[in-house]
């Protein structure tokens, strides 16, 4: 399939040239592309910030929600109709500030939906703030004298929590990131992409060339079956590692435990409405 059918044409995108976001948006059409999903089979959901604004500039179909909130809509969207491909699509801050118990509980139901996580460890839409990710010492508008707290780990807390697929990439890889993104949508449960990115014009430390100096990718050995293993290289912090660090093909997604597809696996929207229960349903609550 030719990724050209995700363009969005006439779209004014409002990130600063030579933002990671690009790249990512990018490696996502190439992936979608290969894996062959049809844009009406596809929804991206989002909250706010600069990685929210992806599914704008992605012909498919979009729900954009409150901050740190996305991924509720897309389990709810995914629950409801399991013939879609569902993608979440937020950033450091969205995710695992505003978002970290909707990120954590979202782990334990295990829907069958991809999380995409733009990590460019600072707040980009509102001006450079330290986020949960930024690293100790970075100095923002807001931490002048450098950030203190210890940056929040996802992959460990996902890793810990047993999610289902774990895995982190960088943008600007692009070929790997995207075999990445293949395997994460191809993933039946919670897949976790935390993606690192630069942000250009307001983390000035972590730039492209500081994740090229500060990651490797894990060798060809590692075990992403054994969550021991994988918990201990997500705690690697001298160099980061990408790649898969953690799956568990054991795990049932969130709409296999849903008794309303024991017997039917058919998409609630495709069934015929029984007008008669439904009104001695509502009559029954009147009663109460």
């Amino acid at each position: 399939m030719d990724p050209k059918v995700f363009d969005m044409k006439g779209a004014d995108i409002a990130w600063c040239p030579g933002c990671g976001d690009f790249a990512i948006l990018r490696t996502l059409k190439l992936a979608l592309a290969e894996l062959e999903i049809k844009p009406e089979d596809l929804v991206l959901v989002s909250g706010i910030g600069q990685a929210g604004k992806l599914p704008h500039y992605l012909k498919s179909n979009v729900f954009n929600g409150l901050h740190g909130r996305s991924l509720s809509p897309a389990t709810a969207i995914k629950a409801v109709n399991p013939e879609l491909t569902v993608i979440d699509v937020s950033g450091d801050g969205c995710m695992y500030g505003e978002g970290g118990n909707h990120f954590i509980h979202t782990i334990r139901r295990n829907p069958d939906i991809t999380n995409i996580v733009h990590n460019n460890m600072v707040y980009g839409l509102t001006k450079g703030q330290a986020s949960p990710t930024s690293q100790t010492h970075l100095k923002t508008p807001l931490q002048i004298e450098g950030v203190f707290l210890e940056p929040f780990n996802p992959l460990s807390v996902a890793i810990a929590l047993d999610a289902s697929f774990v895995a982190r990439a960088f943008s600007g890889d692009i070929d790997q990131t995207k075999e990445i993104l293949k395997k994460a949508i191809k993933h039946k449960g919670y897949a976790l992409v935390d993606i690192f990115q630069p942000c250009i014009t307001f983390n000035k430390i972590n730039t492209y060339q500081w994740f090229k100096d500060n990651t490797y990718y894990l060798e060809d050995s590692h075990d992403p079956y054994d969550i021991n293993k994988a918990f201990q290289r997500s705690k690697e912090t001298d160099k980061f590692p990408l790649g898969i660090f953690y799956i568990n093909p054991h795990k049932k997604s969130f709409e296999d435990n849903l008794t309303v597809y024991a017997r039917d696996k058919s998409p609630l929207y495709q069934r015929k409405l029984d007008i008669q229960k439904l009104e001695a349903l509502i009559d029954s609550k009147r009663r109460i």
